[in-house]
């Protein structure tokens, strides 16, 4: 299937993200990674902080190739199937919805430090891409997928469930310090809500006008 193309930009944006990383590494850090609302002293004697746009912005960057890789292969895997099913409009909706929100959950997780790691920045599509997990495994439950590390083969609503009880058990109790753990639980939160307000399901009242398909 040739890739729709939302995911195919948004494969390019990630990637030219990273290039610019590379090629300006502090001052995307500085300006367009997710910081803490605040501001905190680096060692030039500036200060950095939140900026509104950072919300978005953070998702794009990442934290070296093999996050990116990850995800921008994530991307690949659920993101055609997902705007082949939704249209190239509400999928792009939904995946910026997802990064927002998990952005949003990562903000007051790091303000508010329950995690206890500290200020540091948040970077990268993780959350965009549970969510997208989240959709693929509503949209095609019975769809065979495969783990790369073990190799077992698992439906995508089980792929869905075990991987969301690893991230919540993992944000818990704190492990795997470095990771945003509640921001990938974000993004899923958040794309959930999106798929029940597109169904007038509460939370939410009223039906909304009829769209592309969505699971029942």
């Amino acid at each position: 299937m040739r890739m729709p193309p939302v995911t195919t930009g948004l494969l390019w944006a990630l990637g030219a993200g990273f290039l610019l990383q590379y090629l300006l590494p502090e001052e995307m850090m500085r300006y367009l990674a997710l910081w803490p609302l605040g501001e905190y002293p680096v060692g030039d004697g500036t200060f950095v902080g939140f900026l509104p746009w950072q919300i978005l912005t953070y998702g794009f960057l990442h934290g070296g190739f093999g996050h990116l890789f990850f995800n921008a292969f994530a991307l690949y895997m659920f993101g055609g199937s997902i705007e082949a099913t939704w249209g190239s409009k509400r999928f792009l909706t939904y995946f910026i919805t997802c990064v927002a929100g998990a952005g949003l959950v990562q903000l007051l997780v790091a303000t508010t430090g329950i995690t206890g790691q500290g200020v540091y920045p948040t970077v990268g599509a993780s959350g965009g891409v549970y969510g997208l997990l989240l959709a693929y495994g509503m949209l095609f439950p019975n769809r065979q997928l495969m783990l790369l590390i073990p190799p077992i083969p698992m439906k995508a609503r089980t792929f869905v469930i075990v991987f969301g009880t690893i991230e919540l058990l993992l944000g818990v109790f704190n492990t795997s310090s470095g990771i945003a753990h509640f921001a990938h639980l974000g993004g899923m939160l958040f794309g959930w809500l999106m798929i029940r307000y597109w169904r007038g399901q509460p939370p939410f009242g009223g039906r909304r006008p009829p769209g592309p398909r969505l699971v029942r």
